[in-house]
């Protein structure tokens, strides 16, 4: 039987960390019933084998990375560190006595712990602006190209703020606009013709929440996923809300889709203007909104570009490829015109 003493000095509260009458040591050491662990005051002992004693390490590094970002635990922040597996965390640095030896430096890119222990992080430069900001801002419009990761980047940030219990509720809409097929011409009713073209959301929730909960936060309210025209009328206090595929509404949807915003609110907006799929391409609201909106305290705009683009490297040359080719076209009009 080994023993590994963990202090608790310079990392966590004593009184956060035991929770009130003891509840989360409690809840953690019958996540590991093989050791026994005995708390005194600002230090843990540890009895077990090495590699019980070990997996409990890495376990709570994560636990204490969390708490230094954050400040507070709850029962589902211990529910998500302690409950899924180890093998693809990186480990926090954690204060040990006995060895002497301590874990890896905290992940400071990550937003949000994924399903199968995937660390949801911002990649890029821009990524990481628009999680930056959205702690200093409730209205954020994110724009760029195709891959960039700016509607992924924004589910992360609701995820988040979900499980911290900053908003009660995730609710994601896109404008029902097709890109090239009717409606109309699909089979089944609304919501069965509304599934496939609202699937990328279901996509990045199906990464970050696991199956079973995400069915029943969708059961119960807490996360939705709707069609933008269902956003008439209502107030949507305590909400963290995306609005993605932006570029595809007229100015009076996104003014109506802004005007949601209600108490203890989160908005981001998220488009490309390269697919505007609306059939007069002017009609597009995304960009005269930013540029009325622009420079109001509380708002903030990001603006993705190529090389924020994560996705398979030749998507970045295939952009590159169709923005020349949309210059070309544009000089050329312009020479037309000069000649007439």
């Amino acid at each position: 039987m080994s023993e590994k003493i963990i202090d608790l000095a310079g990392t966590i509260d004593p009184v956060d960390f035991y929770g009130p009458a003891n509840a989360n040591f409690d809840y953690l050491a019958g996540k590991f019933p093989e050791l026994k662990i005995v708390a005194r005051g600002g230090t843990m002992k540890l009895f077990g084998s090495e590699e019980q004693i070990a997996r409990f390490e890495n376990r709570f590094g994560q636990l204490i990375q969390y708490y230094g970002r954050y400040g507070h635990l709850s029962r589902e922040v211990l529910d998500q560190i302690f409950d899924t597996p180890v093998h693809a965390r990186p480990a926090a640095a954690i204060k040990t006595s006995g060895t002497g030896e301590t874990g890896h430096a905290a992940d400071d890119d990550a937003i949000v712990y994924g399903n199968n222990g995937n660390v949801i992080r911002a990649r890029t430069a821009n990524q990481r602006k628009l999680v930056e900001l959205y702690g200093k801002n409730d209205l954020l419009f994110a724009v760029g190209p195709a891959g960039s990761g700016k509607t992924y980047t924004a589910i992360a940030l609701a995820v988040r703020a979900l499980k911290n219990k900053e908003v009660k509720r995730i609710i994601l809409t896109r404008p029902a606009v097709e890109a090239g097929e009717k409606l109309g011409f699909l089979p089944g009713d609304m919501k069965e013709k509304l599934d496939p073209y609202l699937q990328p959301l279901y996509d990045a929730l199906n990464d970050m929440i696991p199956p079973k909960k995400l069915q029943d936060y969708m059961a119960e309210g807490i996360v939705q996923i709707a069609p933008l025209a269902y956003m008439r009328g209502r107030t949507l206090d305590n909400a963290f809300v995306i609005l993605d595929e932006a570029q595809n509404t007229i100015l009076s949807q996104i003014k109506m889709f802004l005007t949601r915003m209600g108490r203890n609110a989160k908005f981001i907006v998220t488009g490309d203007i390269t697919q505007i799929d609306l059939p007069v391409k002017n009609d597009s609201g995304l960009m005269p909104a930013i540029g009325m909106l622009r420079g109001i305290e509380g708002i903030a705009v990001v603006e993705f570009d190529r090389k924020d683009i994560v996705r398979h490297d030749l998507v970045k040359h295939i952009v590159q490829a169709f923005e020349k080719s949309q210059e070309d076209i544009g000089k050329s009009k312009m020479i037309k015109k000069l000649h007439q």
